[in-house]
């Protein structure tokens, strides 16, 4: 397993287990770019238009999240204020994420977002020192041609890779999923940024009333629902202290 380190970052401790997470509309009460496309871009209508689209495949999540961020002008350093005013973190999570340092469960946050906006408002709401313990893989943010990204219309999203989702959550999780002997996978989401991911982990957390829970019950990906951390807390202690299995744990929709 040492081997893996360099190019597996959450396997440096050792852990039995690994706790891959989505964070807008998980770790979050808000989703930070449906907030901003709602609220300073195209509007509701639009973006659940679209989002319908990638859900039912019938075009890619990249394509319908471009235009999403292409509807909003606003110089990105107020994007960035505004949402720290207006997102909340999950009122549980900090207690699970404190329990995960305790019990070397590394959290890596697999974001469809940009890194910028993901920092500001984890270290706005758990501190910067939680943010240096925790791995974010996500988009990234960068200016328009002759533009600063704090300028109006200044800023474009940078994909993280090729693929229709923009973030290929996948790809992040196979390698360690490949592994013989490997740690306990979970993976925690809610909408259609997270469908690359679904399939990829021993246990997957859907959280109620979501997106999420429609593809997992049309594809046939077994799953358990969450309404806030305190569900995935107690799951994922109860899974990695060897009370329940994983299959057990996934009962779908509670």
């Amino acid at each position: 397993m040492a081997q893996e380190n360099g190019s597996l970052p959450a396997l440096r401790t050792q852990p039995k287990a690994i706790f891959f997470t989505d964070f807008d509309g998980t770790v979050t009460l808000q989703d930070s770019n449906d907030f901003l496309t709602d609220n300073l871009g195209f509007g509701v209508e639009l973006r659940r238009k679209g989002n319908k689209e990638v859900l039912f495949d019938k075009r890619p999540f990249r394509d319908s999240f471009q235009e999403m961020m292409d509807s909003v002008k606003t110089p990105y350093d107020q994007c960035i204020a505004t949402l720290l005013k207006n997102v909340q973190l999950d009122p549980c999570f900090a207690e699970f994420f404190k329990w995960t340092q305790a019990n070397n469960v590394p959290v890596v946050v697999l974001s469809g977002g940009m890194q910028p906006i993901i920092r500001a408002l984890l270290a706005h709401l758990i501190g910067e020192d939680a943010v240096e313990h925790m791995q974010i893989v996500s988009n990234d943010v960068e200016a328009r041609p002759g533009k600063t990204i704090n300028d109006e219309d200044g800023w474009n999203i940078k994909f993280h890779d090729d693929s229709d989702f923009g973030h290929d959550k996948s790809l992040e999780i196979k390698p360690y999923a490949a592994l013989p002997n490997r740690p306990i996978m979970f993976y925690a989401g809610d909408g259609v940024s997270d469908l690359s991911a679904a399939k990829e982990t021993d246990l997957l957390f859907a959280k109620s009333g979501r997106d999420l829970v429609t593809y997992c019950e049309n594809e046939n990906v077994p799953f358990v629902t969450f309404n806030d951390f305190s569900d995935i807390h107690k799951v994922v202690a109860d899974v990695v202290e060897g009370k329940i299995s994983v299959k057990e744990a996934a009962k779908g929709r509670l």
